[in-house]
């Protein structure tokens, strides 16, 4: 196929059934399942119908045509434009998917009213997407977090030369400066006290359920699982709407965890964050890390004071407004705001980007590169 032909071909499939020419074979399969899911003129769902196997059939035939990036995206369109919600509580469904973050957030939304011939195949699903992320994330995340935690540990008495840490060591001897040597003369040596096994920090997660924080709950239940696994850390895990569920007693098995939340509900973070109080027994060696955007459904005052009182006490607060590949989101530009006025940094983070804020909260280097602008900017 010539450019020309080429070109003529993909505005056919651009423009749909309304512009001139015909297409065969694969082309015809592909241009009818963008028509179905994307033509304008058809009625809303009439190019899939209500048939579990007429849909069953239709992702098939996206499987076979596209790209896995472009499947996943057309799946996520067609829940949301064809409301396919319902038919994906039948197993013949679930076998037809390409699992991705997106679905298993909708499947975690309807895990409580799945049929039990059902839930055994949404496991599956969401046990696929589990085992990617953590091939994908976790050693880059131990890394980074046995990397910090050994720089932050100091002792005075290192072991090797590779093991001092020369900038604190000189700033540590600036007394002990020769002027007419021009060096500094160090009596005390700092240095990184490696291989500690005792808890050297506590990591409270504090994650908001509502409906369009499902894609930061996935990442958020698969990240707090690693970071259960690290002895230097003591890590709790709590999911929120107008409710509290500590879910750290699931943290081994990141699966049943995400099927611990429930999503979709309302929002009351002043609740979650005097439970997540309760669970600081370190101030001063304490990460809190509150995923949410920020539309507060409780007493906005009571908790921003319940977060101001953590951080005079010592606990690195943290607020991301999402954790997930999709940019910030949208979110309550007033209460973000407030707690940005307060120090407390507050932006939105990628999960590949995660392992390294991790890293910085345990060194306690600045996070000024991450944060939000300011609402109206």
């Amino acid at each position: 196929m010539d450019g020309e032909e080429e070109r003529l071909r993909r505005w056919r499939l651009v423009l749909g059934g309304a512009a001139e020419g015909t297409l065969e074979g694969v082309d015809a399969r592909m241009d009818a399942a963008l028509t179905a899911l994307y033509d304008a003129q058809e009625q809303r769902g009439a190019g899939l119908g209500a048939s579990a196997p007429r849909v069953a059939r239709w992702l098939g035939d996206i499987r076979e045509c596209f790209p896995a990036g472009v499947v996943q995206v057309m799946q996520k369109d067609a829940i949301e434009r064809l409301d396919l919600t319902r038919l994906l509580l039948e197993p013949e469904m679930l076998e037809a998917v390409e699992p991705d973050v997106h679905l298993v957030g909708t499947l975690l939304s309807l895990s409580r009213l799945m049929p039990e011939r059902a839930r055994e195949s949404a496991r599956a699903v969401v046990r696929t997407v589990v085992r990617e992320l953590e091939a994908r994330l976790t050693r880059r995340t131990l890394t980074a977090v046995s990397g910090a935690l050994d720089r932050s540990a100091r002792t005075h008495r290192p072991r090797r030369t590779a093991e001092v840490d020369w900038n604190r060591t000189i700033r540590a001897n600036l007394r002990n400066y020769l002027p007419e040597r021009r060096t500094v003369v160090p009596s005390r040596l700092v240095g990184y006290a490696r291989g500690q096994r005792a808890v050297q920090r506590e990591v409270v997660l504090a994650v908001d359920q509502s409906g369009s924080m499902a894609a930061s709950v996935v990442y958020a239940g698969v990240f707090a699982a690693v970071l259960a696994s690290m002895r230097s850390l003591k890590t709790s895990f709590v999911a929120f709407d107008t409710a509290v569920a500590d879910l750290t007693d699931r943290l081994h098995d990141p699966v049943e965890v995400l099927f611990g939340t429930q999503l979709g509900g309302g929002t009351d973070i002043n609740r979650a964050v005097a439970y997540c109080e309760r669970l600081v027994t370190r101030p001063a060696g304490t990460i809190f890390l509150l995923i949410s955007d920020l539309y507060e459904g409780g007493p906005r005052e009571e908790m921003l004071r319940r977060i101001a009182a953590m951080t005079a006490a010592g606990v690195q607060v943290i607020v991301l407004l999402a954790l997930s590949d999709e940019g910030t989101p949208q979110y309550d530009h007033d209460n973000a705001a407030a707690l940005a006025a307060m120090g407390v940094p507050v932006f939105a983070c990628s999960p590949d980007a995660f392992p390294c804020l991790m890293a910085a909260a345990i060194e306690r280097r600045s996070y000024d590169q991450g944060r939000i602008p300011a609402p109206g900017r």
